[in-house]
């Protein structure tokens, strides 16, 4: 695509990609348990999150917490404490099955019975660029009506995914789309 940038921040300036900024605000909006894994209330709460139902148990043998009942069970009583590596697959897990459990519902509030939702495009930060070398970039509103392929791609955990769909919303920019692919932010509600 001709508007890809190949060397962003050559020049200076500084961005995150605009699909990382809304997987951020997606993950915003799902409210996960706000206490670290590594405190064993944060840990409790996630364990029982993925084993309180067959359906999240399942889930969470997907997402790749693969241990045995019994060693669950040793967590959950406090006789055994998990390793730092089984701790970042409780994590990886309760995000992956929160993210599938929120999905359906977060693009119902998205989609809005057809009148989507407005976002706010914060342009990229040029305050380091020298000074001809700066573009105008403004600050961009944008109701996106179609949000599936979106949230689809976000809750599967499929970054090229959610780029590809993100850019195919962008487009309704016109032709300044690609002045968006960095941003500061990417701002919206549900």
């Amino acid at each position: 695509m001709p508007e890809r940038n190949i060397e962003f921040g050559l020049y200076g300036a500084r961005g995150i990609k605009s699909h990382e900024a809304v997987a951020r605000q997606l993950d915003a909006l799902v409210g996960y348990i706000a206490t670290p894994v590594t405190v064993r209330r944060g840990l409790l709460a996630r364990l029982h999150y993925l084993t309180c139902t067959d359906h999240a148990r399942a889930a969470a043998r997907e997402a790749g917490l693969t241990v045995t009942d019994r060693t669950l069970k040793a967590w959950l009583d406090g006789k055994r404490s998990p390793s730092r590596a089984n701790l970042e697959r409780i994590e990886q897990a309760y995000r992956a099955v929160r993210r599938e459990n929120v999905a359906r519902y977060l693009l119902a509030r998205l989609n809005r019975e057809g009148r989507g939702t407005r976002v706010e495009i914060h342009p990229l930060n040029q305050s380091q660029v020298e000074r001809p070398r700066q573009r105008v970039v403004e600050f961009r509103t944008l109701n996106i009506r179609g949000w599936d392929r979106i949230v689809e791609a976000w809750a599967a955990g499929d970054d090229r995914g959610l780029d590809d769909a993100w850019v195919d919303q962008i487009v309704d920019l016109g032709s300044q789309w690609g002045q968006y692919e960095y941003v500061t932010n990417v701002g919206f509600a549900a």
